[in-house]
């Protein structure tokens, strides 16, 4: 299983928008057969930060997801939506025995 943790900053004034937009991109990920998981949390301490937790079943899934249609037009608005580049921390995580 692979698990992703997307750190996301989002410009002040763009937050609604970008609650809006990321909406497609949960519910499109939350569709695809290799999709586990797919979470959006918003930081208790700073409104403007989140993070997207996803768990996917393979490097395979994952690879299929970053070529979607939602995937791609997401990261078209990204540049206008948020404050910093998104920090990624990919998880492999093994079959319990």
């Amino acid at each position: 299983m692979i698990v992703i943790h997307a750190h996301i900053k989002v410009v002040p004034d763009k937050r609604e928008v970008f609650l809006d937009h990321v909406q497609d991109l949960i519910k499109g990920s939350e569709a695809e057969e290799g999709n586990i998981s797919c979470h959006l949390y918003e930081d208790t301490v700073n409104r403007y930060a989140f993070v997207m937790v996803e768990e996917w079943v393979d490097a395979e899934a994952l690879e299929f997801h970053n070529n979607t249609d939602y995937f791609k037009i997401f990261g078209l608005k990204a540049p206008y939506l948020l404050a910093d580049p998104v920090k990624l921390n990919r998880f492999e995580v093994s079959k319990k025995l």
